[in-house]
Order: structure tokens, then sequence, then C-alpha cells
């Protein structure tokens, strides 16, 4: 497995190492912030997931390799509401921004939840604003 980072500084780890590690502090929540998840990028099987591999988003890599087609996000419903997945969108959307992918959002989560809500991540989306079929 391939894996990201995300933390406030968005550095990214390379390819060649195995887990994310991911440092940043979510703050507002109240007393102190939870601490964001490990996600790691399972290049294999085209999708970013949490350590346990319980939660996850998958894509579709489209265009020859350069558009990101995110088809599904699942968070199992012991894990809900716990911010994981947006931590997942932010995973892929990072991922996709620093290998100059331009992104499809067709899981629902992602064009109807995430995105109006993060609207900075909107100059990745594909220009033709295509869905697709699956």
């Amino acid at each position: 497995m391939k894996a990201v980072a995300i933390n406030s500084k968005k550095k990214l780890r390379t390819h060649a190492e195995t887990e994310m590690i991911a440092s940043t502090t979510i703050s507002g929540t109240g007393s102190g912030g939870a601490e964001v998840p490990k996600i790691v990028w399972n290049e294999t099987q085209h999708r970013f997931e949490t350590e346990d591999k319980k939660a996850y988003i998958e894509y579709v890599m489209r265009d020859n390799g350069k558009v990101m087609d995110i088809v599904h996000t699942f968070v199992p419903s012991s894990k809900r509401g716990l911010g994981l997945a947006s931590h997942l969108c932010v995973a892929a959307f990072n991922h996709a921004k620093s290998h100059s992918l331009s992104v499809i959002p067709t899981c629902s989560y992602v064009s109807d939840t995430f995105l109006p809500k993060n609207p900075t991540w909107n100059s990745l989306l594909y220009s033709e604003d295509l869905k697709s079929n699956i």
C-alpha cells in the first residue's frame, strides 16, 4: 500500500512510504480537539481507508489516469458522526491536488454534502461536470 499524509502543513509523503501520519487536530469542539484519524491510500483497491479498513472512499481512474471519479463513500454505523467521511474526502482531494488530477464527484456524499461545505475543493472538479454511470 502507498500512503499520503494529511497535516496542517499539507506535507505529502513519498509513494515509497506505506503509512500516513495524520498529525493535525480539529479544534472548536470545546475541550481541546479530536485527533485526525489515520487514513491510508490503498492504491491496489483504488480507495482511501481508515487504518482498520472499515471506513473508505472508493474511486475509479478515468481519462487515461488524469481524472479521479469518486464513486462511493462508506462509514460503518458504529463510526458515524465522527467526521470520518469528511477526512476520507480530504485525503482523496489532497491526493488529486498533489497529482494534478481532476475529480468527478459521483458519490452523493461528496457532491451533496462535502463539496457544499468545503467549496475550496471545487477548483479540482472535472471541467465538463460529468458523472459516471456506476
